[in-house]
């Protein structure tokens, strides 16, 4: 499963998924392929934590969290950056589906009956422009796409000029 179809694809099998830093190790990972695509371009935030990078790096982190508490461990972590966006694909062990479970009454705090778990998909739901599940292999992928920043869509080059081999592991 180590195939590459093209330069944009960059595939992180993470050791030892299973563990508690696996969490850590696929948002550094994520945080060093956006600084390799230029996402946000240089400059593009004074405090240095620009909102857009700052949303793929909690959408990694809850895509990721799932797949070890509910999945089973990961499997893989795939980033894919497209001409007008991110794709993000998490691959882990288990082949149910995620369901996304919505607050019961929204409008009283916290009366949402999430007490503890479930609010990771609702983060997905909100932040992402598609996200969806399918099986694969025995366990399934949960992936989503979220939209490139209009500095970086503006861009083209950003979206030609991809890193390739050097991001393979974290």
């Amino acid at each position: 499963m180590s195939e590459r179809r093209s330069p944009e694809r960059i595939q992180a099998y993470v050791p030892g998924a299973g563990d508690e830093h696996v969490v850590a190790r696929c948002r550094d990972f994520t945080r060093h392929a956006l600084a390799k695509w230029e996402w946000p371009p240089p400059g593009a935030g004074d405090d240095g934590l620009d909102p857009d990078a700052e949303d793929v790096l909690l959408l990694v982190s809850e895509l990721v969290a799932n797949a070890r508490l509910h999945g089973e461990g990961l499997r893989s972590l795939v980033l894919r950056l497209t001409g007008d966006g991110l794709r993000i694909e998490v691959t882990d062990r288990s082949p149910a589906l995620p369901t996304l479970q919505r607050p019961a009454d929204p409008t009283r705090p916290g009366g949402h009956g999430l007490l503890h778990h479930g609010h990771g998909l609702l983060i997905v739901d909100r932040l992402a422009r598609r996200w969806g599940a399918e099986p694969v292999d025995g366990g399934k992928c949960v992936w989503l796409e979220v939209a490139a920043p209009r500095r970086l869509t503006s861009d083209r080059a950003a979206a030609r000029n991809l890193p390739g081999a050097d991001l393979a592991e974290p």
